[in-house]
C-alpha cells in the first residue's frame, strides 16, 4: 500500500506501507546503478546473440508428379500421382524420428553427422522444420466447398516439402537443411521397402499354409470325383443305350442331375476332374511363387539390418532380384511374375525418393535473426535482478536499523 501523505503532517504511516515519497526516494538514489545494470545486460545478450546466435537455411523439395499409363484396346488414359499422398507422408513424418534413433545407436550416421541425427531424432523437430504445402489451404476448401467437390482431393495434395534447418554460420545452416533433406528422402525410402518387404514376410508365413491346406483339399475332393466318372462308365457300359437326345439343360451338381443321361453325367464329372485339376495346378504355382519370395526375403532382410539409406538399400535388392531372374530363367512366365512385381514395387519406391521428391533450385539461407530479442531480454534481465538485489540491500539496511532500536 502507498501513502501519498507528507510525513511532516503528523499522520504515522503504519508499518508494512510505502510511501510515495520513498518511492521516489529510491529511484532517485538507485537510477543510476539500474541504468548501468540495464546496459550491462543488453551489452551480455548482445555478445550471447554473437557467440550463440545461428543462421538458418531453407530447402523446398518438389513433390514431383509421376505419369501413369494404363493402356487397353480402346483406350489410352494417363493418371499424374504424386510422389508423397498425405498418409505417406504422416507415416513417414511419424517414423523418422525412430529410424534416425536408430542410426545413432547403431553407429551408422555418415560421417560428420552425429549432432545434425540426434537433433532429428526429435518428434518436435520434424513438426517445426519439415512443413508440407498442400494445393488448397484450409480457408480455400472452405470457399470452393460449395463450388465443386472436385477440389476435395486438392486439399489433401502436397506439391512441396520445405525443410529447414539451422548453424552456427552460413554453411553450416545449409549443409544441415542439406544432410535433413537428404535423410528425408533415404529415410523415406528406407521405410517404405522395409514395409514392403514385411508385407511379403507377413504373405510366406500366412498364405503358404493356407494354399497347401486348399491343395490337399482339392486333391481329396479330385479323388471323389474320379471315383464318380469311374462309376458313371461302369454304369454306361452296362446301359448302353440309355441317352435322350432332347433333354432339358440341368446343372449336373442339382439333386435332378441324377436323371440325366449318364453320357451328359460322364461329362460333367470329367469336367470336373479338369477344374480341380486347374485349381490344383494353380495352386501349386502359387506356391512356386511363394517360394521364390521367400528366397529373395532370405537376401533381402539381412540388408534391411546393415543399410538404412533406402536408395542404396533399392540398388542392393534389386541386384538380388535380378540374379534370381537369372536363375528362373526366361521360360517360367509364372516366376518372372513374382520377380515382375517385386521390382515394380522397388523401381516405384526409388522413383519417388529420387526424382519425386526433388529440389530445383539450391538452399536459401538468412543471417542470423533474434538480435533484438536477445538484447531486450538481457537489457531487461540485467534490470530486473540490479532492482532485486537494490531492493534486498534496503530491506536488510531497514531490518537491522529496526534491531538496533
Amino acid at each position: 500500500m502507498i501513502n501519498t501523505q507528507n510525513p511532516s503532517s503528523g499522520d504515522t504511516p503504519n508499518d508494512g506501507e510505502i510511501s510515495l515519497v520513498d518511492i521516489i526516494t529510491f529511484v532517485h538514489e538507485s537510477w543510476k546503478k539500474l541504468a548501468i545494470a540495464s546496459v550491462a545486460g543488453a551489452i551480455l545478450g548482445l555478445s550471447g546473440w554473437f557467440v550463440l546466435g545461428s543462421y538458418s537455411a531453407e530447402f523446398v523439395l518438389l513433390n514431383n508428379t509421376n505419369t501413369n499409363t494404363n493402356t487397353n484396346t480402346n483406350t489410352n488414359t494417363n493418371t499424374n500421382t504424386y510422389g508423397l499422398d498425405l498418409l505417406s507422408w504422416k507415416v513417414i513424418q511419424k517414423s523418422l524420428p525412430n529410424l534416425a534413433a536408430q542410426i545413432v545407436e547403431d553407429g551408422k550416421v555418415p560421417e560428420g553427422q552425429t549432432g545434425l541425427y540426434r537433433t532429428l531424432s526429435n518428434d518436435q523437430w520434424w513438426q517445426k522444420n519439415a512443413i508440407p504445402s498442400y494445393a488448397l489451404s484450409k480457408a480455400d476448401t472452405k470457399d470452393l466447398a460449395g463450388i465443386s467437390k472436385e477440389f476435395d482431393g486438392a486439399s489433401t495434395t502436397i506439391l512441396n516439402v520445405t525443410v529447414n534447418a539451422s548453424g552456427s554460420s552460413k554453411e553450416g545452416a545449409e549443409n544441415a537443411v542439406r544432410g535433413a533433406a537428404q535423410f528425408l528422402r533415404t529415410g523415406g525410402a528406407y521405410l517404405q521397402i522395409r514395409s514392403m518387404l514385411n508385407g511379403y514376410e507377413g504373405e510366406v508365413i500366412s498364405a503358404a499354409g493356407e494354399i497347401q491346406r486348399k491343395i490337399t483339399g482339392t486333391k481329396i475332393e479330385m479323388g471323389y470325383q474320379q471315383q464318380r466318372a469311374k462309376s458313371l462308365e461302369e454304369l454306361h457300359k452296362r446301359y448302353p443305350n440309355n441317352s435322350s437326345a432332347g433333354q432339358q439343360v440341368v446343372d449336373p451338381k442339382e439333386s435332378a442331375a441324377k436323371y440325366l443321361s449318364i453320357t451328359t453325367q460322364i461329362i460333367a464329372a470329367n469336367n470336373d476332374i479338369n477344374q480341380s485339376k486347374e485349381a490344383l495346378n494353380r495352386l501349386e504355382d502359387r506356391l512356386t511363387q511363394i517360394s521364390l519370395t521367400k528366397s529373395f526375403l532370405d537376401e533381402a532382410l539381412p540388408k534391411v539390418v546393415t543399410t538404412f539409406d533406402g536408395l542404396v538399400l533399392d540398388k542392393e535388392l534389386l541386384a538380388i532380384e535380378s540374379k534370381l531372374r537369372d536363375k528362373v530363367g526366361k521360360d517360367d512366365p509364372k516366376q518372372q511374375e513374382i520377380l515382375d512385381q517385386i521390382r515394380s514395387q522397388i523401381l516405384m519406391i526409388q522413383a519417388r525418393f529420387s526424382k519425386g521428391l526433388e529440389a530445383n533450385t539450391a538452399p536459401t539461407s538468412s543471417g542470423k535473426k533474434g538480435m533484438f530479442k536477445s538484447t531486450a531480454g538481457g537489457l531487461a534481465g540485467g534490470f530486473f535482478l540490479a532492482l532485486l538485489l537494490l531492493l534486498g540491500q534496503r530491506m536488510w539496511s531497514s531490518i537491522k536499523k529496526g534491531d538496533a532500536k
